[in-house]
């Protein structure tokens, strides 16, 4: 019988259901590798073509006195095109097997990019479950500015941040802000240490000299807010007044020196969401060590990191607005970063007027009278070293302030408030934006992001 005469012979229902079963992972799927990098403007191999990651389930196990970390990533995507193969982000480790839809996946590498080959091609559409085993001991890297990220050692333990590329130093996956899921971090540890990551601990046990600790983030999170602190360190729980949970890890050596900032926790968390909305996570805090230990802070998802030289109500401040801009509403690329560092900023100035009896538009002038402010725009950073120089946090401050100015303080808050809900746990450029803005204002601006948002020279006036 002929492929025609049969179809004839079988009720439309079945015809319909092996007609889907060709978009399947299987036969008659004929797909093509998914490409190494989404070709973001600063770093073309980080992230991945052809899938989306859904959520991670990370299970770790960390034995400090070796600095030897043993992990299984358990990872669930959608094919975004048919795929015969695809790439995820993982610096150094070894990789000791990986398989997809439960059976054996070919692995291979080149450099940061892990290349597995599933046993079937994969249908576009189709959800599917990677799990990749894999050891050694996770490395630091450092970055165009010189600083220090990916998996920094710790007199006790380690402390893992990730911005911009660092988290693949301690588990494979799509690595860009654009590819965001949900988590689940299981680690095990010494008895005697704790392991602090993101969201909120849902279980903690001792078995055999070694403790578990497990974690989960309810909401999307880029793969560069995740983090990861084991040592020695005192938990404070506690809630906002309006009952977000709150939860500061802090090492011993540093617990008196910084108490008296990390009590402003929920205030600032009151302020914030009266400025910007409805708080977008479940819980929030922070993870303060000691100044040697890391030389930046970090907005990592609900429990921002703070080396004590940086820990003051500013930066707390700073933090803790990045998680409503940057964290859950993220850059499509690295381009974007002043939408997260320019309303960081602003937050500064913001509180400053509340609670500093310093206007605004004191800042304001402030930062445009410091040249280093006008080396670039903060929408065009010439290089990745550059994302994070003082053009991306304090001319993209600028540009909120020539808004405000422009739309009036009603509107600007609505704003503020509106672009925070509009791009809730998703991602966002710098298009959106001004389109965002034109139209909740109803105003040409075009003048003023000529200027301030893309213009390379300092006007004569401010």
């Amino acid at each position: 019988m002929d492929q025609r005469t049969l179809v004839r012979t079988l009720s439309p229902a079945v015809v319909l259901l092996l007609l889907a079963g060709c978009t399947d992972e299987g036969p008659g799927v004929h797909g093509k590798p998914g490409a190494a990098g989404v070709r973001d403007p600063y770093f073309k191999k980080l992230g991945n073509g052809g899938y989306d990651v859904q959520h991670y389930a990370l299970t770790l196990d960390y034995e400090p006195k070796t600095g030897r970390l043993k992990g299984t990533a358990e990872i669930t995507a959608r094919a975004t095109q048919d795929l015969s193969a695809f790439n995820l982000d993982l610096h150094g480790m070894t990789v000791e097997g990986a398989t997809v839809g439960g059976k054996k996946a070919a692995a291979n590498r080149a450099g940061d990019e892990l290349t597995l080959r599933p046993h079937s091609d994969i249908g576009k559409g189709t959800t599917f479950r990677t799990v990749v085993r894999y050891s050694g001991d996770p490395e630091m890297i450092t970055d165009g500015d010189n600083s220090e990220e990916g998996w920094l050692k710790t007199a006790d333990g380690a402390l893992a941040v990730g911005q911009p590329a660092g988290s693949m130093a301690w588990f494979p996956g799509s690595n860009h802000p654009g590819d965001k899921a949900t988590y689940d971090i299981t680690v095990t540890v010494p008895k005697g240490l704790k392991a602090i990551s993101n969201g909120e601990l849902k279980s903690e046990r001792t078995t055999g000299g070694r403790t578990t600790f497990a974690w989960k983030s309810k909401e999307p999170m880029a793969s560069y807010l995740a983090t990861l602190a084991i040592g020695d360190f005192r938990l404070t729980p506690s809630r906002t007044p309006s009952g977000v949970p709150v939860l500061t890890a802090v090492d011993p050596a540093v617990a008196e020196e910084s108490a008296e900032v990390l009590a402003e926790i929920p205030e600032i968390m009151e302020w914030a969401t009266e400025n910007f909305g409805t708080y977008p996570l479940s819980s929030t805090g922070a993870i303060v060590v000691p100044t040697k230990e890391v030389g930046y802070a970090l907005e990592t998802q609900t429990k921002p990191v703070f080396p004590l030289d940086q820990l003051d109500v500013t930066t707390l401040v700073h933090e803790i607005a990045h998680q409503w801009y940057g964290n859950s509403v993220s850059p499509k690329s690295w381009k974007d970063m002043w939408l997260n560092e320019g309303f960081a900023q602003y937050a500064e100035w913001i509180w400053a007027e509340d609670y500093d009896d310093k206007r605004a538009q004191e800042s304001f002038d402030e930062a445009f009278a410091d040249e280093a402010n006008w080396e670039f725009a903060p929408a065009d950073p010439p290089t990745a070293a550059d994302i994070s120089g003082d053009p991306v946090y304090y001319r993209g401050a600028m540009v909120l302030h020539k808004v405000r100015q422009a739309v009036g303080e009603d509107t600007f808050y609505e704003i503020l408030h509106g672009w925070a809900q509009t791009y809730r746990h998703a991602n966002a450029s710098t298009a959106d934006f001004t389109a965002y803005v034109e139209k909740k204002s109803g105003k040409d601006l075009d003048e003023l992001w000529d200027t301030w948002l893309y213009g390379k020279d300092k006007p004569a006036t401010p």
